[in-house]
C-alpha cells in the first residue's frame, strides 16, 4: 500500500458526521445550538464564579474549572466542523490534526479527573461536613486542579507524538468528526496492536478509574442521605445525585466506548454519533445540571448581571 509524506504539506480529509447524515442541515443546526448553549452557559458561569466573592469556595472553584474546560472543549473543533460544512471544505493539515488531537486529549483527560475530584468534594461536604474546610482547604483544591491539568497534558503530548509518528497510507480520509486516536490508527500503514494496548491502559486510567471513584462517592453520599430525617432533604438530594450521575454516565460511557473498547467493535457512523456526546452534548448540559439549578449560583448571576448590565441610574 502507498504511503504519503506528512512533511510535504499534505493533510487529511475529515469525513465527519455531517457528511454521513441523511439530513445534514438539521444536524448542523442542532450542533450549532448545542455549541452556543455550551459557550453561553459556561461563559456566564465562569464569569459569575470569578467575579462574585461569595462563590470563592472549593465547590465553586472546581465548578469554575469544569466550566472553563467545557467552554474550550467543543471550541477545539466545532467552529471548523461547521465552517467546513458550509463551505464544502473538509481538509485539515497534518499539523492542524495533531494540534486538534492534543487539545481534545488534554481537555478531555483533565475533565475526566476533575469530575472525580468534584465527586470527592461532594462526598466530603455531605458525609463529613465538620471537616470540610480541612479536607478541602485551598492548597488541596489547587493540587487537585493542577494534577488534572498536568497529567492530562503529559498524556496528551505523549499520545499525540506517538500517534502522528506512524506512516499513514495514501488514503487520507478520516471518517470521523475530528482527529482522534482510534480513527487515525485505522489509516496507519504499520502494526498498531501494541500501541492500542497502551491506549486501552490510558483509557482505563483516565476513564474507568475516575468513574469508579465517582460511583463510590455517590454510593456513600446516598447512604448518608437515606439516614436524613427530612423527607424533603432526601428527595432533593436524590434528584441532584441522579441528575449528576446521568450526565457522568453519558460522558464516561461515550468516551469509554471510543477509547477502551477494541477496534473490532467500532464503525465510523456509530463512532461519530457517540463522540458528539462527550464533545458537544455534555459540555452543554454540565452547567445546567451542576450549577444553574443552584440557588446560590442563580443569586450570584442576578447580582452580576444587575451590576454590570443594567443602567447605572436604575435604583432598587
Amino acid at each position: 500500500m502507498e504511503y504519503w509524506n506528512s512533511t510535504l504539506g499534505s493533510g487529511f480529509i475529515l469525513m465527519g458526521i455531517l457528511n454521513d447524515s441523511g439530513s445534514p442541515e438539521l444536524l448542523c443546526a442542532t450542533i450549532t445550538v448545542l455549541y452556543m448553549l455550551a459557550l453561553t452557559s459556561n461563559g456566564l458561569l465562569l464569569l459569575v464564579i470569578t467575579v462574585d466573592s461569595r462563590l470563592h469556595v472549593p465547590m465553586y472553584f472546581l465548578l469554575g474549572q469544569l466550566s472553563l474546560m467545557d467552554l474550550l472543549f467543543p471550541s477545539v473543533f466545532t467552529p471548523k466542523t461547521l465552517m467546513d460544512f458550509l463551505q464544502s471544505e473538509n481538509m485539515i493539515s497534518f499539523g492542524g490534526c495533531a494540534l486538534q488531537m492534543f487539545l481534545v486529549l488534554t481537555l478531555g483527560g483533565a475533565e475526566d479527573l476533575l469530575l472525580a475530584f468534584m465527586a470527592y468534594d461532594r462526598y466530603v461536604a455531605i458525609c463529613h461536613p465538620l471537616n470540610y474546610m480541612v479536607f478541602m482547604r485551598p492548597r488541596v483544591c489547587w493540587l487537585m486542579v493542577a494534577t488534572a491539568w498536568i497529567l492530562a497534558f503529559l498524556s496528551a503530548l505523549g499520545h499525540t507524538l506517538y500517534t502522528m509518528h506512524y506512516p499513514f497510507c495514501k488514503v487520507r480520509k478520516i471518517r470521523h468528526l475530528l482527529c482522534e486516536i482510534p480513527p487515525l490508527l485505522k489509516l496507519a500503514c504499520a502494526d498498531t496492536s501494541r500501541y492500542e494496548l497502551l491506549v486501552y491502559v490510558t483509557g482505563v486510567t483516565f476513564l474507568l478509574m475516575p468513574l469508579s471513584a465517582i460511583v463510590a462517592s455517590y454510593a456513600l453520599i446516598l447512604c448518608t442521605v437515606l439516614h436524613m430525617p427530612s423527607n424533603e432533604g432526601k428527595q432533593k438530594a436524590l434528584v441532584t445525585c441522579s441528575s449528576h450521575l446521568t450526565v457522568v454516565v453519558m460522558y464516561y460511557g461515550a468516551a469509554t466506548f471510543m477509547y477502551v473498547l477494541p477496534s473490532s467493535l467500532h464503525n465510523p457512523r456509530q463512532d461519530n454519533i457517540i463522540s458528539l456526546f462527550y464533545t458537544v452534548v455534555t459540555p452543554a448540559l454540565n452547567p445546567l445540571i451542576y450549577s444553574l439549578r443552584n440557588q446560590e449560583v442563580m443569586g450570584a448571576l442576578r447580582r452580576v448581571l444587575g451590576k454590570y448590565m443594567l443602567p447605572t441610574h436604575c435604583t432598587f
